[in-house]
Order: structure tokens, then sequence, then C-alpha cells
């Protein structure tokens, strides 16, 4: 069992950044793939950027591609997204996930979940 923790949301206003973190209870957090999502009201979950497990490849969305940065520290079993040039449209509940197996970009294909950190972009 993965437990993940995210802290970082807040209210940013358009243009800002943000950095969210995620602390993860495995102990052998370079063998899991984390991944962040993103639901807004009314909207399904969006997969954001992962970082594959053993490798910490990343990978993104086209909506986030160069604006949102994945990292990991497996030292400290934490995964971060840096968010540059938010926009209104960023605004929703973000989501830290973790899966055993390769990068993945389904929801479904997650097991292990956060309780979500609001991010709030006002124009």
């Amino acid at each position: 069992q993965v437990q993940l923790v995210e802290s970082g949301g807040g209210l940013v206003q358009a243009g800002g950044s943000l950095r969210l973190s995620c602390a993860a209870s495995e102990g052998t957090f370079s063998t899991v793939t984390v991944a962040w999502f993103r639901q807004a009201p009314g909207k399904e979950r969006e997969f954001l950027a992962a970082s594959a497990r053993i490798t910490d490849i990343p990978v993104y969305a086209d909506s986030v591609k160069g604006r949102f940065t994945i990292s990991r520290d497996n030292a400290k079993n934490s995964v971060y997204l840096l968010m540059n040039s938010l926009e209104p449209e960023d605004t929703a509940l973000y989501y830290c996930a973790a899966r055993r197996g390769t990068t993945a970009r389904g929801a479904n294909e997650y097991a292990y979940w956060g309780q979500g950190t609001q991010v709030t972009v006002s124009s």
C-alpha cells in the first residue's frame, strides 16, 4: 500500500507559478511510477505528467507541455509538479497518483491516490 499526501495548492493570479508536492509512504519509491492528474468540476480526471519508475523519464500531456515540470526525489519519497504561466483554465483539484507498473496516462491504471490539493487561478 502506498499512501500519498499532496500539498502546495492555493490561490494564484494568472501568469503566476505554483509548486505542488506529493509525499509518499512507499519505502521503495524509486520502483513506482508517479503521476499528476487534475479534475475540474464537471470534468473527467485529466492526466498531466508522469515520472517513470527506475528511469525517472518524464512524460507530459500536450496541454501542459512546456509549462509544467514533474520531478522526483527518491531519497525523500517525493514527487513535485512545478506549474508556470498558470491560466484560469488550470483551476482544479490536483492529485498525485502511483502505480507499480510502467508509465501510463489513464487514471484507472493507477492504484494509489492522494486526497488532492486545490489550485485556483484568478484572472
